[in-house]
This record gives C-alpha cells, sequence and structure tokens, in this order.
C-alpha cells in the first residue's frame, strides 16, 4: 500500500532581527537564493509545498500558496500551527526558511520515521530541530493548546507529544550533519558560508 501523501511548509515568518529584518529566505548560497533551493528538494519529497508568512507579496515569484499565520505573534510555534491547519495532507514536513542545505532522503526519512508517532524531528547533542521535522495533522489539535495556553517554546512539543528522534547517527546517513543541519541565524553564519562559496 503506498504511503499517504505529504505536505511541506516553508516557516518564513520570523522577524530575523539577527539579520536588521533582511529576508534570510533570499540570502545566496552556492550561487542560489535559499527558497528556490529549498523549493526544489521539497518538491522531490512532498505532494504539495507552500510558504507560511505574514506578508504573500514577498514570494509572489516562488509560484506557490502563502499562508499568514493563523495566530500572530506566535513564533515558530505558530508557524507549525499554521503549516498543520493548512495542509491537506495527513504528514507535513516543517522547515526553517535558514535551512540552505535541505536533503531530501533526510526529509522522507522524517516522514517515515513520524508514522506511528505525532511527529519526527532531528534531535542530536545541540538539541532539537522544530523547524526540521515532520509532523501529523492530527498533532494540530494538541499544539493549538499550547499556543492558546501562551506556551510558546517548540522545543518544547516532546512534553505533550509523541515525537521519534532522528538522531546525529541517522542524519549522517545523509551527509555530513553540520552541513545539512547549518542554519544561517546571524549574518556571522552566513559570512561563514560565504567565504566558502
Amino acid at each position: 500500500m503506498p504511503s499517504p501523501p505529504i505536505a511541506a511548509a516553508i516557516l518564513a515568518g520570523g522577524r530575523a532581527r539577527r539579520f536588521g529584518g533582511a529576508d534570510k529566505s533570499r540570502l545566496v548560497v552556492e550561487g542560489r537564493p535559499i527558497i528556490f533551493r529549498q523549493m526544489e528538494i521539497l518538491q522531490r519529497v512532498a505532494s504539495s509545498v507552500f510558504i507560511v508568512a505574514g506578508d504573500a507579496g514577498r514570494f509572489a515569484d516562488v509560484g506557490v500558496p502563502v499562508h499568514a499565520d493563523v495566530v500572530p505573534g506566535a513564533g515558530a510555534l505558530g508557524g507549525i500551527l499554521t503549516a498543520l491547519e493548512m495542509a491537506g495532507e495527513s504528514r507535513v514536513l516543517t522547515v526553517g526558511c535558514d535551512l540552505p542545505f535541505l536533503e531530501a532522503g533526510l526529509l522522507a526519512h522524517l516522514a517515515d520515521r513520524a508514522v506511528g508517532h505525532d511527529g519526527a524531528w532531528v534531535c542530536t547533542d545541540r538539541g532539537v530541530e522544530p523547524l526540521l521535522a515532520c509532523y501529523q495533522r492530527s498533532a494540530h489539535g494538541v499544539i493549538r493548546q499550547q499556543v492558546d495556553a501562551g506556551r510558546l517554546r517548540a522545543g518544547d512539543l516532546a512534553s505533550v507529544l509523541d515525537l521519534a528522534e532522528v538522531d546525529t547517527e541517522a542524519v549522517a546517513r545523509f551527509g555530513a550533519p553540520e552541513r545539512l543541519l547549518a542554519n544561517l541565524n546571524t549574518p556571522e553564519d552566513y559570512a561563514r558560508f560565504a567565504s566558502r562559496q
């Protein structure tokens, strides 16, 4: 029996304060903006791809639906909630817009690990990655309760959901973990990658 289809959501609603409000999804890595690198990979794994962001106009050139947060100001957890509310598929991959080195095999593995659980996320010695994860849409109600209660730390979801973990060893089957998990949180992060291009 084929697996149920998977949706993918790029979460791009953050304010990027450490980048002076610049759009991190448009940072150029290895010759291409991150958002287009992500779209190419996600379309290999997911039957539908969309963006969660407040300003749909920023992504008019990307060619996929853009949804505003259903609960404004709820941070990353609000983005996850919106992804689950807007997806039509039973499993939803969520990726932060500042992850330039997504890998289709790792994303498919996350989706497979989510089966039989509320979801699956990457969990390494640096902590959990709630924005490199796959959630069952059925987890929506519990996440909504967390948001409504003001408990907005996405990294705390394991206290209320059954989340399978994809550890460093599992990540390493798909490439160097330091590359696959790299995110461009600060101008210094970007400068390190830009210097290698």
